[in-house]
């Protein structure tokens, strides 16, 4: 963009004084001329350069000039701006913090770690530290430097309690390193503020009580999500005719449990009836697992860089009658975009196993085991069930060859016990009892995934505190989806966790031949792997009751023969169930939107269906 002929002809020593270059710049950028503030600061401080009167604050525009270069996407330029800021008032904390953000988005995390430090070094106001904190910790957890990010957002909580934000990480944090409780008291912090500022998933894998998802879910919806829109999106557009267009939405349409779960999903939908969208912000990649899911779509719109009213216009315009949310509150999730109501019926699935309560999404797929009709109460989301079981997969996934238990050292001769859920889903409680399990059961070993060091030390305290050789926990590294799957031959029996059930993880043991003894409780993700045992057809192996589980993993450990039983079931029937018959889930699933489709079509309230 050009500079106006007045910047171009001010001379140095007509600069304004740096209060009024503030003002002037403030009022190019309202103007949508933010390459001519640029220009002005930079006449500005080239003026001060040769010797103006306000050298002194030097920093400040250098400062300013940074975050709007930085607005700007220039980052090298705002780099620059902000490294001449520190070369003028090496104390100038807002410059730290904001060149530690600049340097992380460019990929430089050490060192945007060491402008933080600098600032928590300095004699600066509480909330320049707290910022710093709060950046640090972030970072430090995104990379899987649990104990120093727990750290950090100790001190940060310690100066100053009252923030539900840092609280959530925290929660999260500690469940990752299986520091327990997770709920753990912080300087002032409340243990009411602990549980209240606890994420939906970290509550999913701390309580299976409805009322307490349901609580944490509408308060992330209150603080963070607008509200839906007063004229939804998809009634200002013509009349829906033709096929039937389900648009999928997420950004997980890759190596995640739901992109790994749903290929097939796609793929055998009725091109004859239906137009199969998907609505993604997935990064693209060459791996054959994104290939494959993008050649499942009849069209794939990109969302990446697309504000959310936008997408959702994009969504109404492509005339989309079911548009089925993959993701709701997880994260990297983009819950705003439903609030729209860009289609008619918005349904939520997979992502989320339980309610999110979002403006705007009505409608979740289950089954009558994964959601009992006492649950209902504490779902925003009328359910829709399906026949058999509310979860599909992937029949085509590539598996390894067997491996022997040697290759993970695993004694031969041994009971062998799996979990290779998430190490965040593992609490006291249920890991207690894995413990009295292998007291329980002589020369039995448990195998286990450690996402960290810190993850494997606590698990190997707890066992040595319960009188268990932590020589019997086996700790499994994380491998490529085809051995991954491979190695659950290797294993006897997959012991579940609760309240969060294995999903993707339960799919995989079951498609597999292995045996899965789960708790199944009160909330739709602590019932997941019952909706698939029953499904396959092995109920006997669902409890309800720790009590329960514990006895008859015992009574299994012992009495390896009825393992063998089961796994000899699965090996001749798993794969031939109503769980694996993905042509029929489909057609379930395609029944249900269809039903609900042609409804809204026919302009009937669907809130009176089912």
């Amino acid at each position: 963009m050009s500079t106006s002929p007045q910047l171009q002809d001010r001379q140095p020593a007509a600069m304004p004084p740096l209060v009024e270059l503030m003002h002037q710049a403030t009022q190019l950028q309202q103007q949508g001329r933010s390459d001519a503030a640029v220009t002005l600061y930079q006449q500005w401080l080239q003026a001060q350069q040769a010797g103006g009167p306000q050298q002194a604050l030097r920093h400040v525009a250098c400062f300013n000039l940074g975050t709007l270069l930085g607005s700007l996407n220039r980052t090298p330029e705002a780099e620059s701006a902000y490294r001449e800021a520190l070369e003028a008032h090496g104390d100038f904390p807002h410059a730290r913090l904001n060149l530690g953000h600049l340097l992380e988005r460019k990929g430089d995390s050490e060192g945007a770690l060491a402008q933080w430090r600098a600032v928590l070094a300095m004699d600066v106001a509480l909330d320049l530290k707290i910022h710093a904190w709060n950046n640090s910790g972030r970072l430090l957890e995104t990379l899987r430097r649990y104990p120093e990010a727990e750290a950090a957002l100790r001190a940060s909580l310690e100066a100053d309690p009252d923030q539900p934000n840092v609280v959530q990480h925290y929660v999260h944090l500690r469940q990752k390193q299986c520091k327990w409780p997770a709920w753990e008291p912080v300087g002032r912090l409340t243990l009411n503020q602990l549980v209240t500022g606890t994420s939906l998933l970290a509550m999913m894998s701390l309580s299976d009580d409805p009322v307490m998802q349901l609580m944490v879910a509408q308060r992330f919806t209150h603080e963070r999500v607008p509200k839906a829109a007063a004229v939804p999106l998809h009634t200002t557009m013509p009349a829906r005719t033709g096929k039937i267009r389900v648009g999928y939405l997420s950004g997980d349409l890759h190596m995640h449990a739901v992109g790994l779960l749903t290929p097939e999903l796609f793929e055998l939908h009725d091109r004859e009836r239906f137009e199969i969208w998907a609505f993604c912000w997935t990064p693209e990649s060459e791996m054959p697992q994104r290939q494959r899911l993008r050649q499942a779509f009849d069209h794939l719109v990109r969302l990446q860089g697309v504000d959310d009213l936008t997408a959702a216009r994009l969504i109404a315009e492509a005339g989309i009658d079911v548009l089925v949310d993959l993701q709701a509150l997880t994260n990297g999730a983009r819950p705003a975009i439903l609030g729209h109501r860009a289609a008619p019926v918005q349904v939520s699935y997979l992502g989320l196993p339980g309610t999110s309560a979002l403006p705007g999404v009505d409608w979740i797929l289950a089954d009558d085991f994964v959601m009992p009709r006492a649950l209902e109460p504490y779902c925003t989301e009328r359910p829709i069930r399906l026949p058999h079981c509310y979860q599909v997969s992937d029949r085509q996934r590539e598996v390894a060859p067997r491996p022997p238990r040697s290759a993970y050292g695993l004694p031969e001769d041994a009971f062998v016990y799996c979990s290779f859920n998430n190490n965040y889903k593992f609490t006291p409680e249920v890991f207690g009892a894995w413990l009295r399990i292998l007291h329980a059961v002589p020369g039995s070993v448990l195998w286990l995934l450690a996402d960290n060091d810190t993850a494997r030390e606590q698990m190997q305290a707890a066992a040595r505190a319960a009188d268990v050789d932590p020589g019997r926990l086996h700790f499994a590294p994380r491998v490529a989806p085809p051995e991954y799957l491979a190695r659950f031959q290797c294993a006897d029996l997959m012991l579940d966790t609760f309240p969060y059930n294995a999903g993707t993880t339960a799919s995989d043991a079951l498609w597999m031949g292995l045996p899965i003894l789960t708790l199944a409780g009160r909330s739709y993700i602590s019932r997941m792997a019952g909706s698939l045992l029953t499904a396959v057809g092995l109920p006997e192996l669902i409890t309800d009751s720790l009590a329960d589980y514990e006895r008859l993993a015992i009574a299994l450990g012992r009495h390896p023969a009825r393992v063998t039983s089961a796994r000899r079931y699965l090996a001749e029937h798993g794969r031939t169930s109503p769980l694996f018959d993905l042509p029929q889930i489909v057609r379930d699933i395609e029944a249900e939107f269809e039903h609900l489709a042609l409804a809204a079509r026919a302009g009937q309230p669907l809130r009176t269906l089912r």
